[in-house]
């Protein structure tokens, strides 16, 4: 396995790390090394969920009008 060593991390980004860390019952550099993998899935991941995406969406029946998730956020942000 190989080492990174980041040198110069801001108190507050090292301090909410930290408190993520504790939430997901992880160490420090476990919590760091999830959420590097997570940045650098790559185009190939993003590919796979839009893919997804359209199969969901080509589920619904032509003659249903789907409405966009924006203005059903919007909707419910008002109540």
């Amino acid at each position: 396995m190989g080492k990174l060593i980041i040198d110069e991390i801001d108190d507050d980004l090292l301090r909410r790390l930290k408190a993520s860390a504790q939430e997901n019952n992880r160490s420090v550099t476990m919590e760091a090394t999830q959420l590097l993998a997570q940045a650098v899935r790559g185009p190939a991941f993003r590919q796979q969920w839009v893919a997804r995406a359209r199969e969901i969406a080509a589920m619904t029946p032509k003659d249903v009008v789907q409405i966009d998730s924006v203005f059903l956020l919007r909707e419910d942000r008002d109540r």
